[in-house]
């Protein structure tokens, strides 16, 4: 088992494109992971796609649970990793991703993916995991994850330094029993609407556990305006219903 703080200098650079989707509102909450999937599957006609992404996980809103720190205005978040930075603005542009993937978009979402993406550096700030979990670059089908997007701004100041430790209040009450934590940090403008400085991954091994952690979020105004807190924010319980490889 693998269980430390882990400090940015000791981690390779990982470059990660996240969106927080919405559902077109013509599907059903419950069609929408396989709607999602069915989009999923067209990359493989896509060369380029193929060369640029080496991961994808699709976090899909648990629609089973309740707790008021949740929000219920969001479907799922996609978390994917690039070859490298450039990747993640070259990918708007091929040609192969517009004819066959952009088409489909609005069968699946409420706008173009586009337009709620963002480009992010990832850090593992912490771990408790069996080896050969703790090495994947994303999470695997059927892993329970609570994830915060933190700090929505409009205005776009330039990329931010990540964390050297993980915060306190990231780990406080039930969080403190995430198996991982994950900070994504914002590393350029984001559409408009989606400006989130962090986006925070706690992995956990049950989704009682995930559950007991959102209704224990420290809502305090301690835990909204310091250096990492939570500031204007979204939080999902999530379930991977998607991965590759």
């Amino acid at each position: 088992m693998a269980e430390e703080m882990l400090k940015e200098e000791n981690q390779p650079t990982v470059w990660k494109m996240i969106y927080l989707a919405r559902r077109n509102p013509a599907l059903a909450a419950a069609d929408f992971p396989q709607a999602w999937r069915e989009h999923s599957a067209l990359g493989r006609q896509c060369k380029n796609v193929g060369q640029r992404v080496k991961a994808v996980a699709q976090c899909s809103r648990q629609l089973q649970v309740d707790a008021s720190a949740l929000s219920t205005d969001y479907d799922g978040v996609n978390l994917m990793v690039l070859a490298d930075r450039e990747a993640g603005s070259a990918i708007w542009d091929d040609p192969e991703t517009l004819a066959i993937m952009r088409p489909d978009e609005p069968r699946v979402f409420a706008d173009y993916v586009r337009n709620f993406s963002v480009l992010c550096r990832q850090q593992v700030l912490y771990e408790r995991m069996p080896a050969d979990v703790s090495a994947a670059l994303l999470p695997q089908n059927e892993q329970v994850m609570l994830i915060g997007f933190l700090q929505r701004s409009d205005e776009w100041q330039g990329a931010v330094t990540s964390p050297v430790l993980c915060p306190p209040h990231w780990r406080i009450g039930g969080v403190n029993q995430a198996s991982r934590i994950v900070c994504n940090t914002l590393d350029e403008k984001a559409p408009a609407g989606y400006g989130y400085r962090y986006i925070v991954e706690w992995w956990f091994d049950t989704v009682e556990q995930a559950l007991s952690a959102a209704q224990s979020l420290n809502a305090s105004a301690a835990a909204q305006d310091d250096e990492f807190g939570w500031g204007e924010h979204v939080f999902m319980l999530a379930e991977v219903t998607h991965a590759r490889p």
